[in-house]
């Protein structure tokens, strides 16, 4: 199910992306208002970094990692604030070299360190 904010900062921060992908570029493009959530605003994703530092998983490969765009959305309150955060519904699983993976899932199988859980296994 939903993580909660807590959760879900908690389990990214375990990741330690920054680190081991000092350069990584989510992509972020083509921003669009949902026309029937108009407190949501889809974008598209397309993440690309090269493996250089440390993480949980181990040194640095030296890989370079693309993920296949990915659809994302924001929703925010009545006061403006973000209070809903998705992310990783590939749109085109052929495209990049991270296994059709997106998110988290996809930088790590492109670095040959794949996270060991059913959903992280490539198509």
């Amino acid at each position: 199910g939903p993580l909660s904010k807590s959760e879900y900062l908690k389990a990214v921060k375990s990741f330690e992306i920054r680190n081991a992908f000092p350069d990584l570029n989510y992509g972020y493009h083509h921003f669009r208002i949902d026309p029937f959530e108009t407190n949501r605003v889809w974008a598209t994703a397309s993440f690309i970094g090269t493996n250089t530092g440390t993480s949980p998983l181990g040194s640095a490969t030296n890989k370079v990692v693309e993920t296949p765009p990915q659809a994302i959305s924001f929703t925010f309150n009545e006061d403006g604030k973000l209070c809903k955060f998705t992310g990783g519904y590939v749109m085109d699983k052929t495209l990049g070299n991270s296994g059709g993976l997106g998110g988290v899932f996809g930088l790590f199988y492109g670095i040959g360190k794949p996270l060991p859980f059913p959903e992280a296994k490539p198509w």
